[in-house]
This record gives C-alpha cells, sequence and structure tokens, in this order.
C-alpha cells in the first residue's frame, strides 16, 4: 500500500508541502491550486497509509508528517524527503507555500487573542 499512495503526484506533492511542517488544508489548496475536495481526498488516502496526522483546531484541520513505526517505510520516507529537498519544482512549491501562508495568516481570525 506504501508505494501505490506514493505513486500520485498530488499526495507527493502533499508531502513535500507537510515536510515543511504542520500545515492546513487550505495552505495546500491555495499554494498547489488544486481544489479542497482533492486535496482532502488526498489527505485522506495519506492518513490511512499511516504517513500523515490530523490534528483539529476549531474549524481548522492541520495535518503533519506521521512518525511511522516500521523501520523500512521510515528509511523509504528519509529517502523521499533527500529527494523533495534536491528537486527544484519541489522546492518552487515550498516557497510558494511560504508566501501562502503569509497571506492566509492574515485573513484567518485569531481567536485566542480575543
Amino acid at each position: 500500500m506504501l508505494f501505490k499512495t506514493l505513486s500520485d503526484p498530488t499526495r507527493l506533492r502533499l508531502l513535500n508541502l507537510l515536510a515543511c511542517g504542520e500545515t492546513c488544508v487550505c495552505e495546500l489548496t491555495d499554494t498547489l491550486g488544486v481544489v479542497q475536495p482533492k486535496v482532502s481526498r488526498h489527505l485522506a488516502r495519506l492518513k490511512r497509509a499511516g504517513l500523515v496526522d490530523a490534528r483539529r483546531n476549531g474549524k481548522w484541520i492541520h495535518y503533519r508528517w506521521a512518525q511511522h513505526g516500521d523501520p523500512l517505510v521510515r528509511h523509504v520516507l528519509a529517502g523521499l524527503r533527500e529527494w523533495m529537498k534536491s528537486n527544484d519544482a519541489m522546492n518552487g512549491e515550498r516557497r510558494r507555500r511560504k508566501k501562502v501562508c503569509c497571506r492566509i495568516s492574515r485573513r484567518k481570525p485569531n481567536y485566542e487573542n480575543k
């Protein structure tokens, strides 16, 4: 199931963005230019495979890379992360995520300070 999950380009792009840290769905959709239902479907597939964890904060769901228990899976994912760091397209998407993240944080109401 691992390699089938990793065979989809959109899921690889999502993992690439999640390698930067915990991210909400809206940041992922804005960065990738992909509609929310498609992103959510791919994130659900990654979660079923044990590759991502989700945390709810109000109406926002934040995703991050999961800590996998299988040493072989950890080895494969470490290699994947190294490839992502050296890939120009993946680096470009991570840079774009930083810009999107700043725009979105200005749009989101800050409930913690109220």
